[in-house]
């Protein structure tokens, strides 16, 4: 098996499942191509707004990819290609891109609220306000996180920060210009693309270098880049979603294109010989396949995180239910396909050069995302593109769809605080008129106030460290919300008296693998703790291991607290049907 044949088989199976296993699901859940989505029915122009197929699409596809179909495949070929590219496809089709179409549809359904709406329905405002807290907690890591690590791309790749931000100066000239109707979408991209190599390419000749520009240290210019980054995400969060968010989403989903357009022909071209096998020895202090491939994966097969993009922002810019596949199932289809790209570009190495690059890997030598660019600009060698123009334009690419996931999730992050301090939404004959909400919790909602809260408290998440140590735990419970979300699926299915299995038992599974990975790790940071302790560790490294173990027994307990209502809800059901 080569890097050629086994891209082939992929593309191969996923078109098939999405004609056919998406036809299944079309029907299953009764989409309607002549209902009205809330993008009319509540248009506001701010969050709701009919949008284009292409555009919609793009915007997802870039906030659902950043760089997670990237980094957890790599990462998990030490166990071998054959594991992780089998847990990509299977769960693509069957736990991911499914989860992803069902978040949406049910959002779609629900005047485009978020899963928690759904949640609600099935389990009351108690289950809802869990279910919230959860995410909630998920996605101030997820701000946190993402803010850190563009900070240090922009400070290691100062090329990067250049055109990051002449894309967000371009964003709204080209969300105007379409929103105007002053050009049509298609003139409007055959005017605005190339702009945006261009950016690209002043990138590289203009690198803002904030340590060589102010003469500051490593340390002060991360933190200015984290400022500066969170009043950016603090802007695209509040501003109208196609002034800033939707355009530069749709024009950065462009740069990921050529990058996996890059790696889709390169691949074919030069047809790699995969020198990884395909079933790997474990490494000594290393975990097994179980349960970690899968929750190291992630993004690449199933993540939770997609169903809040789901039902937090593309639900509510829908134009029509015939949509929803495409955007939905189509675009988790095609980040397993840049997650099967991702495993080929570390798999045509040797044995002994994988080892090495493990080693790296482990040692923070070499990131993830570097070793996935310098393998698809190795691959990029063969259709003529040079070495070092390649592995600059890919390191770009994936810089910045980070920063992309980083604007996204502070809009959902603002989403979720205001459905957590609002009463519980009806939609029967006796709640005709909206719930009576007292003016603190109408200040706590307001999306001003909501904005500056999750980007204070992530801030100092991020400036504080904390984001990174905690960064471990949100792979488990990023899987243990996918879970959740179709945990609600599920008890929705069945109250309409619809087929249930095929999510009932994706639910079960990732219940038991995220779950399982949680306590794993609990049990691991609890011995660290302890040893820390015993051999005098200072107690910035103490605090760090303390707070990953405190936030992962949270996470846990609202989980199980929700999963005991589920179970509770699914007996009532089942008795009365």
């Amino acid at each position: 098996m080569n890097g050629s044949g086994l891209l082939g088989i992929g593309l191969v199976v996923f078109v098939t499942a999405f004609f056919v296993y998406g036809r299944y699901l079309k029907r299953v859940f009764g989409v309607d191509p002549k209902r009205e989505c809330p993008s009319h029915t509540m248009r506001d122009d701010v969050d709701y707004c009919p949008t284009p197929m292409a555009v919609l699409f793009g915007h997802h596809f870039a906030s659902i990819a950043g760089a997670g179909p990237i980094v957890g495949p790599v990462l998990a070929v030490y166990l071998g290609w054959g594991p992780a590219i089998l847990w990509i496809v299977l769960g693509c089709i069957f736990i991911g891109s499914m989860h992803d179409f069902a978040a949406m549809f049910l959002s779609v359904r629900n005047k485009g609220r978020s899963v928690a709406y759904t949640i609600q329905n099935e389990l009351g405002y108690a289950g809802r306000q869990i279910f919230l807290l959860f995410c909630l907690a998920a996605l101030l890591l997820v701000v946190a996180v993402f803010t850190s690590q563009v900070a240090m791309t922009f400070i290691m790749t100062p090329s990067v920060a250049t055109a990051s931000i002449l894309f967000i100066l371009l964003a709204p000239f080209f969300g105007i210009t379409i929103g105007r109707k002053i050009l049509t979408l298609t003139e409007g991209s055959l005017v605005f693309v190339p702009l945006l190599f261009v950016c690209v390419w002043l990138g590289t000749l203009i690198p803002l270098d904030l340590k060589a520009l102010v003469g500051c240290s490593m340390e002060t210019a991360m933190n200015v880049w984290m400022v500066i980054l969170l009043y950016y995400a603090l802007c695209a969060s509040i501003i109208p979603v196609w002034v800033l968010l939707q355009p530069r989403d749709y024009l950065n989903s462009f740069l990921l294109y050529a990058m996996m357009l890059i790696g889709i022909v390169g691949i074919f071209v030069a047809s790699p010989a995969l020198g990884t096998p395909m079933f790997a020895e474990v490494p000594e202090n290393s975990n097994g396949p179980f349960p970690m491939l899968f929750v190291t994966i992630a993004c690449g097969a199933c993540s939770g995180f997609h169903a809040l993009v789901a039902s937090g922002t593309s639900s509510k810019q829908i134009d029509k239910e015939s949509h929803l596949l495409p955007v939905g199932y189509g675009a988790m289809l095609v980040e397993g396909i840049l997650a099967i790209i991702s495993v080929i570009s570390v798999c045509y190495l040797a044995p002994a050069d994988f080892s090495a690059l493990l080693g790296n890997l482990s040692t923070g030598k070499v990131s993830a995302a570097g070793a996935f660019a310098k393998g698809l600009a190795h691959f990029s060698v063969s259709l003529g593109i040079p070495y070092n123009f390649g592995l600059t334009f890919i390191s770009l690419a994936i810089s910045a769809f980070m920063l992309t996931s980083l604007d996204t999730a502070t809009r959902l992050c603002r989403f979720v605080w205001q459905e957590l301090v609002l009463p519980p939404e009806r939609d029967d004959a006796e709640a005709s008129a909206k719930p009576a909400v007292s003016k603190t919790r109408e200040l706590l909602a307001n999306r001003w106030f909501g904005t500056v809260f999750v980007v204070v408290l992530s801030g100092w998440l991020a400036l504080s460290g904390n984001g990174n140590v905690i960064w471990p735990v949100f792979g488990a419970s990023n899987q243990l919300l996918a879970a959740l979300t179709l945990l609600a699926v599920t008890l929705w299915l069945m109250r309409s008296k619809r087929p249930v299995l095929f999510a009932l038992l994706p639910m079960l599974f990732m219940l038991i693998i995220s779950v399982w990975a949680l306590v794993k790790l609990m049990i691991g940071k609890s011995q660290a703790l302890m040893e820390g302790i015993h051999a005098g560790e200072a107690a910035k490294a103490l605090h760090a291991q303390g707070t990953l173990l405190l936030v992962s027994v949270i996470l846990l307990v609202l989980a199980i607290w929700l999963v005991i209502l589920g179970a509770k809800k699914m007996m009532a059901t089942k008795k009365s049907n």
